[in-house]
């Protein structure tokens, strides 16, 4: 099963258990920030108190974390990372030092509002000329830093603008459709090792494929709770928060994405992400004006 957030035509979004092509209305809360405050007993119990089911093929699945949530972003975290990161940089070294380094790397990647979800479009710069997908297994946190759950990340990335200079990250990882989520939260306790599932990235451009990868969460460096720990330290998330673990697969530099290409992850047991690329942030100024998704509107 998996946790998702839903909406009906002409209703409020919803939160729910997806299970067999059927949504179960979750009882007494109405958006997934709720259910994030909760520890992970406490989300469980409330996940067995679902109303009657819906078929899925009435609603729409809305991205999986709403309200103060946000992501964030582990890096060079597979050995594939270090050395796409040291081929593409010309400061070699960082990379190299952090991956072997006690603290990791970590940044900000989006606020819930502008995450896309499975089906919309992800986004390139139209100042970089050279982006790539990043498949990454991401760990969903509740409010008391526990791992709640397990949800597909694309951490889409500006190879040219971070090779320049690593202090350009934030410019080359935050940007309008730069972070996709699937729609769904696959809980913890239904995940039997996240340490050791398969991850795959397929890219197609006008029907024919054009990259193809996999990797295991079993080749990541570090722990997935001392990632979520190391995160906590300084922060409070009151609405959950999810942390994209890294990437496995890089391309090689002769890569890059382009207009219309779609770009499909699966990870083992977790769940699938697919999305057509766009370029320039004007697919996607409705995030920010809160129209993104006329369900949305048609219930004010």
């Amino acid at each position: 099963m998996h946790l998702v957030r839903f909406q009906a035509p002409g209703e409020q979004p919803r939160v729910g258990v997806l299970a067999d092509g059927a949504v179960a209305p979750i009882e007494g809360y109405s958006s997934m920030a709720e259910l994030l405050r909760l520890s992970v007993d406490e989300l469980r119990t409330a996940v067995g108190t679902v109303s009657d089911a819906i078929d899925a093929a009435g609603v729409r699945l809305l991205p999986p974390i709403d309200e103060r949530a946000e992501v964030w972003c582990a890096g060079v975290t597979y050995e594939r990372s270090r050395g796409a990161r040291m081929e593409e940089s010309t400061e070699q070294s960082v990379y190299d030092r952090v991956y072997s380094a006690e603290r990791p790397e970590l940044f900000g990647k989006s606020p819930a509002w502008r995450v896309v979800t499975d089906g919309e479009p992800i986004g390139i710069r139209v100042d970089s000329g050279h982006d790539v997908p990043e498949p990454e297994l991401a760990v969903v946190a509740n409010s008391h830093g526990q791992i709640a759950g397990f949800t597909v990340c694309n951490d889409v990335s500006s190879r040219s603008i971070e090779g320049v200079n690593p202090l350009y990250i934030p410019q080359a990882k935050v940007f309008a459709g730069g972070c996709a989520l699937a729609t769904g939260i696959r809980p913890v306790w239904e995940v039997a090792d996240p340490a050791n599932l398969t991850i795959d990235l397929r890219i197609t451009r006008d029907g024919a494929e054009v990259f193809a990868g996999t990797t295991s969460t079993a080749k990541l460096v570090r722990p997935l709770a001392d990632l979520v720990d190391v995160l906590f330290v300084p922060n409070d998330f009151p609405d959950g928060v999810v942390l994209a673990t890294g990437t496995g697969i890089v391309p090689e530099l002769d890569f890059a994405l382009w207009a219309g290409d779609v770009v499909a992850i699966s990870i083992e047991e977790v769940g699938t992400l697919t999305n057509t690329v766009a370029v320039g942030k004007e697919a996607f100024a409705t995030l920010a004006t809160g129209t993104a998704r006329p369900e949305l509107k048609d219930a004010e």
